[in-house]
C-alpha cells in the first residue's frame, strides 16, 4: 500500500497552529453546514472524519449534535494537537495513519466524511476506496479550483497543498470510476465571513467575487460549472 512520503508528512506535521485557528473556524462553519445539508434525510449512529485537521468539521457537527459518536483520522501530529484542545463532546477517538491505509474493519463506521482534502492527495482513488470498505455512506467535499489558465496559478495552488484540481464533473468522473454512487450533491459558494477574512471590503477581489456571486445566482446553470465547493453524498 502506498503512503504519503515524507517530506509532504513533515510539511502537514508543522502546518497547524493557533495562528491558523480563526481562519479554519469560519470555513469549517461552512463545511459543516455542507455536510448536514446533503445528509439531512438520514442519521447515523457513528461518524469519522478522515483528514480532520484541527477538528474544527468535528467541532461544529458536535455542537450541532448531528452524530452522538465521531471518530478522526488524521496524518499530521500538529493537527492532532490542535484537536486535542478543543475537547470536542462527542468525538471518541483520534487516530494518526499513513495517508492511505485506514485501521479499521470492513464497514465500520455508517458515514464517513473527507473535506477538502482528495485535492491534497497524491493517489485519491486508492485513499477513496478505502474510505468506501469501511464505511456505509461517504460525504466528500473540494474546492472548485478550475480555470481555463490553472497552470499559471501553479505556485498558487501549490502552497496550499493543492496538487488535483477538479471541475464537478470531473470530480463526479472519479467517484463513479472508483464505484460509489452518487445521492446528493450540493454547489456551494464561500460564506460571507470567508470572504471579508480573504479579501480587504470593496478591494477589486471583493467586489469581483460578489459580482461573479451576484451573476452566478442570475444563472444557475454555472453554479454547476463553477461554483467555490462541490459536496457529494455517495454511497
Amino acid at each position: 500500500m502506498t503512503s504519503i512520503n515524507k517530506a509532504l508528512k513533515h510539511k502537514y506535521d508543522t502546518l497547524y497552529s493557533d495562528k491558523t485557528e480563526k481562519w479554519r473556524q469560519l470555513g469549517a462553519i461552512q463545511k459543516a453546514a455542507n455536510i448536514m445539508e446533503v445528509c439531512r434525510k438520514l442519521e447515523f449512529s457513528n461518524l469519522i472524519e478522515i483528514g480532520a485537521g484541527d477538528g474544527n468539521i468535528l467541532a461544529m457537527l458536535s455542537e450541532h449534535n448531528f452524530c452522538q459518536n465521531l471518530w478522526a483520522a488524521e496524518i499530521s501530529d500538529s493537527a492532532i494537537e490542535q484537536m486535542k484542545k478543543k475537547q470536542i463532546k462527542h468525538l471518541k477517538n483520534i487516530s494518526s495513519f499513513d495517508g492511505y491505509k485506514l485501521p479499521y474493519d470492513d464497514k465500520s463506521f455508517d458515514l464517513a466524511v473527507c473535506s477538502h482534502v482528495i485535492e491534497h492527495v497524491e493517489h485519491p482513488r486508492i485513499l477513496m476506496a478505502e474510505i468506501k470498505r469501511i464505511s456505509k455512506y461517504q460525504v466528500f467535499e473540494v474546492p472548485i479550483d478550475f480555470s481555463f489558465q490553472v497552470d499559471k496559478k501553479f505556485a498558487h495552488f501549490n502552497a496550499y497543498g493543492h496538487i488535483n484540481i477538479y471541475t464537478p464533473a470531473l470530480f463526479n468522473f472519479l467517484l463513479l470510476s472508483t464505484g460509489f454512487s452518487i445521492l446528493q450533491r450540493k454547489y456551494g459558494f464561500y460564506s460571507n465571513e470567508v470572504i471579508k477574512f480573504m479579501y480587504k471590503p470593496f478591494s477589486l477581489k471583493y467586489i469581483a467575487t460578489h459580482t461573479k456571486r451576484l451573476l452566478w445566482k442570475c444563472i444557475p446553470w454555472l453554479m454547476k460549472v463553477k461554483p467555490n465547493t462541490y459536496t457529494v453524498l455517495c454511497k
